[in-house]
């Protein structure tokens, strides 16, 4: 069998060979001898020719063993080779070592089943008490003469093979893979297997206490959004200049091992960007504008593979994929939600029912509801398929006034309960038709009015950012405030979390992106 990648065949046998040679040089000789047996391959192969005939025409004879051991030679090639051996054991006077290759070798004990004569012929030299030449070799032979037609033998049967080819073609396909972007960033250990960074164990999660790196864009530059993947492997941000730029958020730099971004052809709108959202594979990042329009990347190389130029007629505002990755759903300025496909590159479904800006999106686990946020004071939840609204209610405001509802999220793994945040001193678990089961409040009458919430990827703590620019952090399972830390100066305007890490980036208009981590010591 053979396989083929752009335009390059590969035999099956060719494989199961450099798999061979892998196992020959790590001394893996069960393995190695089962597999020959069972492809019925052979490694005839040696990472120099030359040095093999070498120490054949030196009589070294160590070496030549050890290296044709894992080879399948020819019969006849096999008696010449031990024969010679055996017959220089003895001309160097060690018969009893003689005598024990001929009864345990393996080619040895082929030449006796199968030419007893020639078997025969060797035990009787070995049990002589004197070497003489001329018995051991016939008709004007010479010890140089033998040793010069087994190295011809064995050149016409073994082929000069590169050592650790295996670990130098994965390592070949690795290079490449870098130079495209389908890496995760230098320096992080990869699973070759499973083709991505190498799964890391998931932190317990806990608040965050620790300032991290600072991102700071341009003097006229903010980030109006930012996302991590689910894979933990990218953190992107959108910025009010158009430019999606992919962050090493452990060192706070613009990561040049994307040749994309090394060469300075970043993703771009040509408005501010406004929303990002990640496919569950983390393969796509979808981006909304101000202009109205929609784009879907894969973020490893920058390539824009659909665009929705008139996805809506106002500024795109939030973004989420479905969970099968096939379409996106988004909201606008123009008080609608809509679902768009990514195969038809059309918009599929439209949800109309708001009266003003839709904030925020999301999916249930299940897949079967959207919920939507609005400034008109209401959230909403949606059959995903028919587009009927099947909720709508208000969260509670103080004085009854109308507040614009930030984002209602669905909580992990949950098609029943949304974290509903509005511009209030609270921020509320609610059940789809708005019952509330939990109340998380900032405790302030000045300045605490939430900006942004997000629940975390295990759902044990909810973050939220405040007028005041405070990062609260809240336990979700007690329900009350586990901390509080001052992070932005000036207007703060969003918050996310890593899928795995106690990792939270908060962003502002005062031009950074700051990133906070737990403390080592729990405090």
């Amino acid at each position: 069998a053979s396989h083929t990648y752009m335009s390059i065949e590969v035999e099956a046998s060719d494989v199961v060979r450099v798999v061979l040679q892998f196992l020959s040089e790590n001394k893996l000789n069960a393995s190695l001898a089962a597999l020959q047996k069972e492809s019925g391959i052979s490694l005839n192969a040696t990472d120099s020719v030359d040095r093999l005939t070498a120490d054949v025409l030196a009589g070294r004879w160590d070496a030549v063993l050890t290296a044709v051991a894992p080879m399948s030679l020819p019969r006849g090639l096999l008696s010449e080779l031990y024969e010679q051996v055996v017959v220089e054991l003895l001309e160097l006077r060690e018969p009893d070592t003689a005598r024990q290759m001929l009864r345990g070798a393996a080619p040895l004990l082929a030449m006796k089943a199968h030419e007893p004569k020639r078997h025969a012929r060797l035990e009787a030299l070995a049990a002589r008490p004197y070497f003489e030449a001329r018995d051991a070799y016939d008709g004007g032979v010479t010890r140089e003469s033998r040793r010069s037609s087994i190295a011809e033998s064995l050149r016409a049967e073994v082929a000069a093979v590169p050592p650790a080819r295996l670990l130098t073609l994965l390592g070949h396909a690795l290079k490449w893979q870098r130079q495209q972007g389908m890496l995760p960033p230098e320096g992080t250990k990869f699973d070759v297997l499973a083709g991505g960074a190498a799964r890391r164990l998931v932190e317990r999660e806990a608040y965050v206490s620790v300032a991290g790196p600072v991102i700071k864009f341009g003097k006229k530059s903010h980030a109006e959004c930012a996302a991590f993947s689910p894979d933990g492997a990218f953190l992107v941000s959108g910025s009010i200049d158009g430019f999606l730029e992919v962050w090493d958020f452990e060192r706070g730099k613009l990561r040049l091992d994307l040749p994309y971004q090394e060469s300075d052809q970043l993703m771009m709108h040509d408005a501010a960007v406004l929303s990002l959202g990640f496919s569950r594979d983390s393969e796509l990042l979808a981006s909304g504008s101000q202009d109205g329009v929609l784009k879907v990347w894969r973020p490893r190389t920058g390539q824009c593979v659909r665009r929705f130029p008139k996805a809506h007629a106002g500024g795109v505002t939030c973004v989420a994929f479905a969970r099968d990755g096939l379409s996106v759903a988004t909201g606008s300025f123009d008080a609608l939600v809509r679902v768009h496909g990514l195969k038809s590159g059309k918009s599929l479904k439209e949800m109309r029912g708001h009266t003003s800006y839709v904030n925020g999106v999301d999916w249930s686990a299940d897949g079967s509801r959207l919920a939507s946020a609005s400034s008109d004071g209401s959230v909403r939840v949606w059959d995903a398929k028919s587009c009927d609204c099947l909720h709508s209610f208000r969260p509670p405001a103080p004085t009854g006034a109308e507040l614009a509802v930030n984002s209602a999220t669905f909580l992990p793994n949950s098609s029943d309960a949304l974290l509903v945040c509005n511009r209030s001193a609270e921020a509320f678990v609610t059940s789809l038709s708005g019952d509330i089961t939990t109340r998380l409040a900032s405790g302030k009458r000045e300045g605490g009015d939430f900006i942004a919430s997000m629940v975390t990827a295990q759902g044990g703590w909810v973050h939220a950012v405040a007028e005041d620019g405070f990062l609260y952090s809240f336990d979700l399972g007690k329900g009350e405030l586990g901390h509080l830390l001052k992070a932005h100066e000036k207007d703060v305007i969003g918050v996310v979390s890593h899928p795995h890490r106690n990792l939270v980036a908060t962003w502002s208009d005062d031009g950074t992106l700051r990133l906070w981590r737990a403390s080592a010591h729990g405090d």
